[in-house]
Parts: C-alpha cells; sequence; structure tokens
C-alpha cells in the first residue's frame, strides 16, 4: 500500500541532505502515518483509515463526515 494519507492525500516529499561540504544528495521526507480504527455513527461501523497525524487531528476537531465533506469539494 502506498504512503499515501487516505483522508488528505499527503504523501512522501523529495529533497537533499545537504553535508557540511554543500554536497547534496537526494533523500525522501515520509509523512507520519497511523494506522486508526474510527467509529462512524452515521454508518454504525468501524472503519480502518490510514492516516496522517495531522488529519487525526482534524478528525478529532471535526469528525469524519464533516471531514469527508470538506475534502470532496
Amino acid at each position: 500500500m502506498a504512503r499515501r494519507c487516505e483522508l488528505t492525500g499527503k504523501s512522501v516529499m523529495y529533497g537533499n541532505n545537504v553535508s557540511h561540504a554543500n554536497n547534496k544528495t537526494r533523500r525522501r521526507f515520509l509523512p507520519n502515518l497511523q494506522k486508526k480504527r474510527i467509529w462512524v455513527p452515521e454508518e454504525g461501523r468501524w472503519v480502518t483509515l490510514k492516516i496522517s497525524t495531522s488529519a487525526l487531528k482534524t478528525l478529532d476537531k471535526v469528525g469524519y463526515t464533516a471531514m469527508k465533506k470538506r475534502l470532496a469539494k
């Protein structure tokens, strides 16, 4: 499975390691993804999501249904 947040779509970023001598080598910045079970009262079931921690904070604040609606726009 890809390293991508299922709600926000946040994924891997690319950049450089820069040494003291200013040598540049490619590197990857991985998103902070967590697997989380969320209760969805509208559907009456648990949903398992692979989401970033920033999306998890937003999810706690606004709820699953409101967040899906907000991101669908």
